[in-house]
């Protein structure tokens, strides 16, 4: 199945978007105007299948330079376990303004081996933290 990806945040189904993110642990108890918010304030992923219809989320927020933040990475049912969400992370990785940053992170309870296979690695004694160094400082 062929898959496209925008961010043009007009493509977004915002409801389905909100949805997805109030059934997560860490978003269960985001307001509609949170979302709406978050959506307002961050690069948008959305992931579209070859009608048009869209069937994953993801959103960013970066300096361009220092620190990239990846946050909201959902797969929408029944789109779960088909490598969509690699795919749309991979995406968000390649991405010029992320790709030259110092630092791209993330946080999850429940993801470290998916995040890992995509390069991050836990942040010293942290359960939630994660990323990716590019520059090491001594």
């Amino acid at each position: 199945m062929e898959f496209q990806i925008l961010t043009d945040k007009n493509r977004l189904d915002i409801k389905k978007v909100h949805q997805q993110i109030t059934s997560t642990y860490w978003g269960k108890n985001r307001s509609w105007e949170e979302t709406l918010m978050t959506i307002e304030k961050s690069i948008c992923f959305g992931m579209f299948n070859k009608n048009g219809e869209q069937v994953a989320y993801a959103r960013m927020m970066t300096d361009g330079l220092v620190f990239a933040y990846i946050m909201d990475v959902v797969v929408f049912e029944p789109n779960k376990g088909k490598g969509l969400g690699k795919k749309l992370v991979q995406y968000i990785l390649d991405q010029p303004d992320v790709k030259k940053v110092n630092t791209v992170a993330l946080k999850t309870l429940d993801a470290h081996s998916f995040y890992e296979n995509l390069g991050f690695k836990k942040v010293g004694d942290s359960k939630m933290w994660m990323s990716i160094e590019r520059v090491k400082y001594d």
